[in-house]
């Protein structure tokens, strides 16, 4: 992912309430729901897999308490070099 919407929460709510209320505005705003969800380690607080409809990945590059948003972009990837190959 390369482009995505930045979320913020330091709220003591869970995670899953977190994704949730982030989920709900980018899907909003931009008119389709995000794929792919980047947190900081510490941020996940054990969650592993999918939360809220979207793939949870930790990345240390993303601030703690930050949640980067977006489409996973792989799928597409993948499916434009089988393309090319035949």
């Amino acid at each position: 992912m390369e482009i995505g919407m930045l979320w913020f929460d330091d709220s003591p709510r869970p995670l899953a309430e977190k994704l949730q209320r982030a989920v709900g505005y980018y899907t909003e705003k931009y008119g389709r729901q995000p794929t792919l969800c980047l947190i900081h380690p510490s941020t996940m607080d054990g969650a592993d897999g999918e939360v809220a409809g979207v793939e949870l990945k930790s990345a240390r590059s993303v601030m703690p308490d930050h949640f980067w948003l977006g489409i996973d972009e792989k799928p597409a990837r993948k499916k434009a070099s089988r393309r090319k190959a035949a």
